[in-house]
């Protein structure tokens, strides 16, 4: 049974919990496949687009080797703290302008990301599928970091209105 989680009018972000481990957001933005992927696999334009305005957050480093067997890490300060917070994880696939799937290995509760980009009309559908270990992992995912993903994908829109 899906739990919508935040919805928006067309052309916007949907962020829907479709099971108990879960995470499902989409958004169609205008601009063709390859560009769109090129703004999730190219650390110069990723880091330009990641980290939600609001947050406060630093992006220290970015560092993605996107190919199947490739890892990524990313490393953010927030103002509040003096500790680094490291992402990283493994591209498991990496199928140009179609795929991405990426483990988040951080912690054990971490999820498998897989991202698709399907283009219609020079435009595409972006759906971002998380799965997480437990229902708490995605409780917790819920209650931070996932609040952000409509303005992140607000941002990816932004970067590509200039690329397009």
């Amino acid at each position: 049974m899906a739990e919508k989680k935040h919805a928006s009018p067309a052309g916007a972000t949907t962020v829907e919990r479709k099971s108990d481990r879960e995470l499902v957001v989409t958004r169609t933005v205008n601009a063709p496949a390859h560009i769109v992927f090129e703004a999730w696999s190219k650390p110069e334009l990723f880091k330009r687009w990641w980290v939600p305005k609001s947050a406060g957050l630093s992006l220290l480093s970015c560092d993605m080797d996107v190919r199947t067997g490739g890892a990524y890490r990313l490393v953010f300060r927030h103002p509040t703290s003096d500790q680094p917070m490291a992402f990283f994880g493994t591209y498991r696939e990496v199928t140009p302008h179609k795929r991405l799937v990426w483990t988040n290995e951080e912690s054990d509760q971490g999820a498998v990301t897989t991202v698709t980009f399907e283009e219609k009309a020079d435009k595409t559908l972006v759906t971002l599928h998380e799965l997480y270990p437990t229902k708490a992992a995605l409780d917790e995912a819920l209650a931070g970091s996932a609040e952000a993903l409509p303005e992140q994908f607000a941002q990816l829109d932004e970067l590509l209105a200039g690329r397009s």
